[in-house]
């Protein structure tokens, strides 16, 4: 399929592309890795009149040690992030995560600032920006802003980024000593998006979980917290029971979809399940 006419820019800096995306608004589209754009582009879901592409501003790719977090630039691409040694030792559950995304080829040009954008919450890094209680920072015609992962994925494809604003990049806190991750996924077949995933971060001290952080994904029409699976690991002994009855909880207040890959009961089953395993797992059960 062929996309509908565009023009297109390709900016050298984030001003002249913010200056270029509030002049055009709505009839403006913002290109990253392209992985998600272009197919909406060649089925004609949208028509842009502007395509922006990012690609061009050095600024926007890498990763950078801030101290007690790290800086990851939104245009950095899955396969660098997989491959980047602070990556690894500070937020391993973004590395681990990254390499279940699509194939070779697709993290090869999809982005981690893209993925976040698009808002898709069957796509895997949404879930995990929010179990690593991430910031995201955005530059607009007002200047530069930070909104919480918490607060920034507000609907179905949809974010708290303000017309004319284009995402530059993450901030992750960086996690101490007592802290574990794992990451569980499950797709019909490689490269398919989640029927299912959770992303855990556990805190752990003298067999106590203190603190855990459990990101949904494919639980509604954005990425989740299981809030009651938090709340009841919080203070509780670090063992199997105490993982298995606090799992259970762990689709309380979500709203699973239905589709050709599962019902909603399925999903809500298949999640206290992918919680309790990554869960354990990040507990060392």
């Amino acid at each position: 399929m062929i996309p509908a006419q565009f023009d297109y820019l390709k900016p050298s800096s984030v001003a002249e592309a913010v200056q270029a995306y509030q002049q055009a608004g709505e009839d403006a589209k913002i290109l990253a890795g392209g992985q998600s754009l272009l197919p909406i582009l060649r089925l004609r879901l949208a028509y842009p009149e502007l395509v922006i592409d990012l690609g061009g501003i050095a600024e926007l790719t890498g990763v950078t040690d801030d101290g007690d977090g790290l800086v990851i630039g939104a245009m950095t691409t899955h396969a660098d992030i997989i491959g980047n040694e602070l990556v690894k030792q500070h937020a391993p559950l973004l590395a681990q995560a990254t390499e279940t995304v699509a194939d070779r080829q697709v993290r090869h040009r999809g982005t981690f600032g893209g993925s976040l954008a698009h808002a898709d919450p069957a796509g895997d890094l949404p879930a995990v920006a929010l179990a690593l209680d991430a910031e995201l920072r955005a530059h607009g015609p007002a200047g530069e802003r930070s909104i919480a992962a918490r607060d920034f994925f507000l609907d179905y494809l949809t974010t708290a980024l303000a017309p004319g604003e284009i995402l530059t990049s993450i901030r992750i806190p960086k996690l101490g000593s007592g802290w574990s991750t794992h990451y569980e996924k499950l797709n019909r077949v490689a490269q398919a998006w989640s029927i299912v995933a959770v992303a855990a971060a556990v805190h752990r001290s003298d067999g106590v979980i203190t603190e855990a952080r459990i990101g949904l994904t494919n639980m509604g029409p954005t990425p989740l917290r299981a809030t009651a699976t938090e709340q009841a690991l919080a203070g509780a002994p670090a063992t199997a029971e105490t993982v298995a009855r606090a799992s259970a909880a762990a689709a309380e207040g979500t709203s699973a979809p239905s589709d050709q890959s599962g019902k909603a009961d399925y999903r809500e089953h298949l999640v206290t399940v992918l919680t309790r395993r990554a869960v354990q797992h990040a507990a060392g059960i």
